[in-house]
């Protein structure tokens, strides 16, 4: 942490909790470092694929298929509600504000080739795999 004169400046300007958190994550964006415990970002992006189902139990019973050693993209090809289902999942490189916030923040808690548990969008179940 920096604890320069300019830094505390620059905060006292942020009084509001809200936009403390959200200078921070950007500075953690920036610095390319992840506080979530997540694969550090580059540029402020990452990449990963998903498998999109409207079901917690679908999305539980897949994860348990993920867990046992099944192939992520065969699984999305067979099982995703998305039409990234055709690419085994991918949804390529993507920034904060392009995906929903569930996925989002679940997805800066990831550390590369990391596959989640099912997180609940407005989408449905996703299981999400960072890829980068």
């Amino acid at each position: 942490m920096i604890y320069s004169p300019l830094w505390k400046n620059t905060l006292s300007f942020l009084h509001k909790p809200d936009l403390k958190k959200d200078f921070a994550l950007t500075l953690v964006i920036i610095m390319g470092k992840s506080k979530t415990g997540g694969a550090p970002l580059k540029g402020g992006k990452m990449k990963a694929s998903h498998i999109l189902v409207k079901k917690l139990g679908a999305a539980q019973d897949i994860r348990d298929e993920l867990a046992s050693g099944g192939n992520f993209a065969a699984l999305a090809r067979k099982y995703s509600e998305c039409t990234s289902r055709n690419k085994g999942g991918n949804l390529g490189e993507f920034g904060k504000g392009m995906m929903v916030d569930a996925f989002w923040n679940a997805c800066v808690k990831l550390q590369v080739n990391q596959i989640s548990e099912p997180v609940k969008s407005k989408f449905g179940y996703h299981i999400i795999k960072r890829t980068k």
